[in-house]
């Protein structure tokens, strides 16, 4: 009966989260044309890649009648690890080149930040949201992870494309996971446009923004970039214990622990397949 609920205006649930899709991806069209007018063809091609990822992994956990483990599992491992090996590999050695100390205050301070989010963040749930808790979860984070990319790449241009795409790979798993939550209560998928268009939309606004030429804050803010997405990263890896999420979507009959010691396999392989892939693929930018 969810699809006939009506707010205080009478109009349906699903055209208003509709009405909202179709305005954030507008003002996605309209950020994108403006930094491809003006040279930012890195941010434009990793916001529409992010908008993609997202909304198609959205569409996908709409149609999907049963949540899969396994999936789960290689989505999130396979995101995980191509985040920690690109923070590692590439804004690691930015921040602390900006400075030895304060880049490394900043990579903790982003850590501490990111964990008090996520932690404090549990707090939505126990609000009255006009959007699904995980979707209005997901929309900061995307918010958020935008903003500090279009800092990074509108302070440091000569960074390449990859760096980018890796930060974002996590998006087509975590609209996946989303969607199912918002869908199995009966929510339309297109409310996963507004986060995805976010990441877009914040990267290509805050690109505007130039740091100072002091090397402690650049140190403090590459820093504290670097250590959200380290923190981002570990947050998906994969869980594969009784009560994680990849334990409440095991669809299949049988002993719970012996399934899980076979999804600590797959979660083991997918998160080094994914450092792999940035390997392979910083081995062929360079």
């Amino acid at each position: 009966m969810a699809d006939v609920t009506t707010d205080g205006a009478g109009r349906s649930r699903p055209t208003r989260t509709r009405l909202i899709g179709a305005a954030s991806t507008a003002a996605l069209v309209a950020a994108t044309a403006y930094a491809l007018a003006t040279g930012r063809t890195k941010l434009f091609g990793i916001a529409w890649i992010a908008f993609a990822a997202m909304a198609l992994a959205g569409w996908l956990g709409a149609r999907t009648s049963d949540t899969h483990a396994g999936t789960l599992v290689w989505g999130y491992g396979l995101a995980a690890g191509a985040m920690i090996t690109s923070a590692a590999v590439f804004l690691l050695p930015q921040s602390i080149g900006q400075h030895p100390a304060y880049g490394g205050f900043g990579v903790a301070l982003g850590l501490l930040v990111g964990y008090g989010a996520h932690t404090l963040g549990h707090r939505l749930s126990h609000m009255d949201l006009p959007l699904d808790r995980s979707l209005a979860e997901l929309t900061a984070h995307a918010v958020s992870a935008g903003a500090i990319i279009g800092i990074i790449y509108g302070n440091m241009p000569e960074l390449g494309l990859l760096l980018g795409l890796s930060i974002v790979s996590h998006k087509g798993p975590a609209g996946y996971a989303a969607v199912r939550r918002f869908s199995g209560g009966g929510g339309d998928w297109s409310a996963i446009l507004l986060p995805a268009s976010g990441v877009g939309v914040a990267a290509i606004a805050s690109s505007l923004f130039a740091l100072p030429a002091s090397g402690a804050v650049r140190g403090v803010v590459f820093g504290f970039a670097t250590g959200v997405f380290l923190h981002v990263a570990m947050d998906f890896l994969p869980e594969c214990e009784i009560g994680s999420e990849v334990h409440e979507s095991l669809s299949h009959e049988g002993d719970a622990h012996t399934l899980l010691d076979r999804l600590r396999v797959h979660a083991v392989a997918s998160t080094a397949l994914g450092g792999l892939a940035v390997f392979v693929g910083w081995t062929f930018v360079v």
